[in-house]
């Protein structure tokens, strides 16, 4: 691709979608126009990247997409993502995954294709990468930056738990999205006098659990960074269901949260490009024991459970207020440190103000909910002493 006066900005979505990714690809694109850049939308997250072939004749439609003011305005204020997305990893790309122009140099199991992502990255003459994506999509972002390529990483995820940031795009639409769905199910839980249970995501932290149920959309929630007993959990929801006009009480669940003493609960062995396996159970497994032990805080009758996981029912969708502006902002920081030459930053949001941080504060540290300061591991809810102060979302601060 030709060169443009100032040059050409690559930008890539990856990992799952939320909304706001279009809103952050607009406003990307829409200043770094204006200011003389080129934009290129690299398709399928990381995978774009490798699956290009380096070759003018060749079609690489399926890899990358010259971005244009009108393309993105169309989709701008739409939930997901245009450019697609992949949780791939071009650090350890697993043999089934080596596309087919490389099969021949590229055999082990496990590849490493950070040589061929630089050579892609040239061929497609592009100066600066903004990578939009949580802690796994980042971590290779930081991986090129130590590789000598210029990258400003923009953080996404609605976990809420890349380091370094207060807040990660796709967030607050997760939260508003979780407190409405709870609401909702709350009908048919007082209708039928029942224990409501509600998995939400949140592998490693429990952000996404314990904001909605300090707004008042659950009695309790169990989370990643606690591992609870089942049967305090039980007396306790059954304590609420009593003291409940209309009979029913509602517990989130993290799926990353666990029992006392027993390990996160998978779905099968199989393991994806960042060493994840698939979660899933934990909300099946809660609604089982509470049904079993309800008798014994219940005068020996059991009490039923509605047992729902709400998962992409809190990333589908248009963004929220919040995730409509806050990635307006976050693209428009990340041009401003590229007009100023500087890269190797994570572009944030800390103690209600935009800011920038070294890019390699991702891989550096955790990210999770401060139990001693912010949950109740008696009550299995959260606590707060003051809210003078505090960042916006609270426990979600630095």
């Amino acid at each position: 691709m030709a060169k443009s006066t100032k040059g050409i900005i690559g930008i890539l979505t990856g990992g799952g979608d939320v909304p706001g990714l279009n809103p952050a690809i607009r406003a990307v694109t829409i200043r770094a126009i204006r200011e003389g850049y080129q934009v290129i939308g690299i398709r399928k997250g990381w995978r774009g990247l490798i699956d290009i072939i380096r070759d003018k004749k060749a079609d690489n439609s399926e890899n990358y997409i010259s971005l244009s003011e009108e393309l993105v305005n169309k989709v701008g204020r739409t939930g997901g993502t245009f450019l697609h997305t992949s949780r791939v990893n071009p650090s350890k790309t697993s043999k089934d995954r080596i596309p087919a122009h490389l099969k021949e140099k590229y055999n082990e199991e496990v590849n490493d294709l950070t040589e061929e992502v630089l050579a892609n990255l040239a061929f497609l003459n592009i100066d600066y990468l903004i990578p939009i994506g949580g802690d796994d999509t980042l971590s290779y972002g930081v991986r090129l930056y130590k590789e000598g390529f210029k990258v400003i990483a923009i953080p996404k995820t609605m976990d809420n738990d890349v380091p370094g940031t207060d807040y990660c795009i796709g967030f607050s639409t997760c939260i508003t999205r979780t407190i409405s769905l709870t609401h909702s199910l709350r009908t048919s839980a007082g209708s039928h006098e029942r224990l409501l249970v509600l998995e939400v995501f949140g592998r490693y932290a429990g952000f996404t659990a314990i904001l909605p149920t300090l707004a008042g959309a659950a009695n309790r929630c169990v989370i990643p960074e606690y591992n609870f007993d089942i049967e305090r959990l039980t007396e306790l929801m059954i304590q609420d269901r009593f003291s409940n006009p209309s009979h029913y009480s509602v517990v989130l669940i993290s799926e990353g949260a666990s029992f006392s003493g027993e390990d996160m609960i998978f779905q099968d062995d199989v393991r994806d490009d960042y060493g994840h396996r698939k979660l899933g159970g934990i909300g099946d497994r809660v609604s089982e024991h509470l049904k079993q032990l309800s008798p014994k805080y219940n005068n020996s009758k059991p009490i039923n459970v509605i047992n729902q996981k709400l998962g992409y029912m809190v990333r589908c969708g248009d963004p929220d207020a919040i995730d409509s502006i806050v990635p307006m902002a976050f693209g428009n920081l990340a041009l401003d440190l590229i007009i100023k030459g500087v890269h190797g930053r994570l572009i944030t949001l800390r103690n209600g103000r935009y800011d920038n941080a070294p890019i390699d504060i991702v891989t550096s540290s955790k990210k999770l909910v401060d139990v001693d300061r912010y949950y109740n591991t008696d009550r299995l809810r959260p606590k707060y002493n003051s809210f003078e102060m505090q960042p916006l979302f609270l426990m979600t601060g630095l």
